[in-house]
């Protein structure tokens, strides 16, 4: 089984995720908190790893992978344009629980599943999250959960469902949310709330000078 190592001692930390960055870039699959929940991550970049991570969850390509990014100037050069709306929304609530989607750069080398030539983005506001983040680059990350179960909350939780699929689990104790981040289309004409989660629609709708009925949207599952 894959071992649970805790990030807790700041003086340890950041040998810890060291080794977890060089796992993640040698294709092997990493749990990590983020501020929602615990996730499960793979370089993005490596198709390999994301079909494993796929294959550990138990879920086929059709619920494609979203991809954690630890900086706003990342995203530029995942999104086919960085428009008003997203612009608005990152500055408003990254870091933090709004997974956004987006069309994506054209050619990418990746294959999160049937995207559609979209991709879910996300900036988590956890340190450690972030600090692996930027070691390794974009991470294509899904809850750590088996398809169709409960989202962890802890390490323990996830490796009880994960197992030996994965080959290190971040402990830093409980994610302070609890729930999945809220996930806002922005692919179409006008921004749809496809999962409300983290963040309330009200909020989403204040900042962007809407009325919260003009959001709301269907719900997929997945995201961390």
């Amino acid at each position: 089984m894959g071992a649970v190592v805790s990030c807790m001692d700041a003086r340890t930390r950041p040998s810890v995720i060291a080794a977890a960055a060089q796992s993640a870039r040698d294709g092997r699959l990493v749990v990590l908190p983020t501020d929602t929940l615990y996730g499960i991550g793979a370089d993005a970049f490596n198709n390999d790893a994301v079909a494993a991570l796929l294959a550990a969850k138990r879920r086929g390509p059709d619920h494609p992978v979203p991809v954690l990014v630890g900086s706003w100037d990342t995203t530029a050069g995942l999104v086919a344009s960085m428009t008003d709306t997203l612009r608005t929304l990152v500055e408003a609530f990254w870091p933090g629980g709004l997974s956004l989607v987006v069309p994506q750069a054209p050619s990418l080398p990746w294959n999160l599943g049937d995207t559609h030539g979209t991709v879910m983005v996300r900036m988590p506001n956890h340190p450690v999250a972030l600090h692996l983040l930027r070691e390794v680059g974009p991470m294509a990350v899904s809850s750590a959960n088996l398809h169709g179960h409960q989202p962890p909350t802890t390490a323990g939780e996830a490796q009880r469902q994960l197992g030996e699929a994965v080959d290190t689990y971040l402990d830093a104790g409980r994610a302070t949310v609890g729930q999945p981040s809220t996930i806002v289309d922005l692919t179409g004409a006008t921004p749809r709330i496809l999962r409300e989660g983290a963040i309330g629609a009200e909020r989403i709708a204040e900042v962007l000078g809407v009325e919260p009925g003009e959001l709301r949207g269907r719900d997929p599952e997945g995201a961390a």
